[in-house]
C-alpha cells in the first residue's frame, strides 16, 4: 500500500462514506424538513416523561379509590392499583425511548427473510 492516497480531503471523503455505510452519518434533511430541526428539546422530553408518569399513577389511584368506595373495601384496591399505575407509567416512558423497528440500517440484518423462500 502506498502511504499517500490523495491527502486529507480523500481521507475525509472515505471516512464520510464509511460512516454513511454504517449508519453513523446524520442523514440530510428531507425537502420539507428544516435543517435545524433536531427533534424535541430536553425540556419537552422531560415534561412528557413527567406527565406520562404522573398521569398513569393518578388514573390508577382514581380507579383504586373508586373501586374501594364502591365496594367498601378500603384501602385494598388503592394499595393494589398504586404499583400497577407506577408500572404503567414506567412502561409508557420505556416505550417512548425504546428504538423503533426499522428505524435504521442496523435493523435490516435482523429482519425476517422475505416470504416465499
Amino acid at each position: 500500500m502506498s502511504k499517500d492516497q490523495g491527502g486529507p480531503d480523500a481521507f475525509e471523503e472515505r471516512l464520510r462514506a464509511a460512516r454513511q455505510r454504517q449508519g453513523l452519518e446524520p442523514r440530510p434533511p428531507t425537502p420539507g424538513q428544516d435543517a435545524g430541526d433536531q427533534g424535541p428539546s430536553a425540556l419537552a422530553v422531560g415534561m412528557r416523561v413527567s406527565v406520562e408518569l404522573v398521569s398513569a399513577l393518578a388514573v390508577a389511584c382514581a380507579i383504586g379509590w373508586g373501586l374501594d368506595r364502591l365496594l367498601g373495601t378500603r384501602p385494598w384496591f388503592l394499595i393494589a392499583f398504586v404499583p400497577l399505575g407506577g408500572a404503567a407509567g414506567v412502561l409508557n416512558v420505556w416505550r417512548m425511548f425504546a428504538p423503533r423497528r426499522g428505524a435504521g440500517p442496523a435493523d435490516t440484518k435482523h429482519s425476517p427473510p422475505p416470504a416465499g423462500r
